[in-house]
């Protein structure tokens, strides 16, 4: 198991950047694929960006060009650097880890508690 908790988040303006961190501990996070989700109120979950285990990439067509994700396997850790902020971005941003790297939540089977992310316009 591996257990991940997310901070960084919080209240910007649009057109502001934030940078989300998501610590894991437990089972080595370095063997796992990562990836953030998010779920805005009244919305299903979803897909944001997404990590193999040797940094291979992909985005949500959304957040392409903005989003950068990150880790850091000495330090068990994954990052996800949020510029030119929109409103629309707005949303409980959740970090996950799984054995199988993809787009889809379900593989995903470690999740943290989730990190709030308000932009303002």
């Amino acid at each position: 198991q591996v257990q991940l908790v997310e901070s960084g988040g919080g209240l910007v303006q649009a057109g502001g950047s934030l940078r989300l961190s998501c610590a894991a501990s437990g089972r080595t996070f370095s063997s796992r694929a990562g990836a953030w989700f998010r779920q805005a109120p009244g919305k299903e979950r979803e897909f944001v960006a997404a990590i193999s285990r040797n940094s291979i990439r992909m985005y949500a067509d959304s957040v392409k060009g903005r989003f950068t994700i990150s880790r850091d396997n000495a330090k068990n850790t994954m990052s996800l650097q949020m510029n030119s902020l929109k409103p629309e971005d707005t949303a409980v941003y959740y970090c996950a880890a799984g054995d199988t790297y993809t787009r889809n939540l379900s593989p995903y089977n470690n999740w943290g508690q989730g990190t709030q992310v308000t932009v303002s316009s």
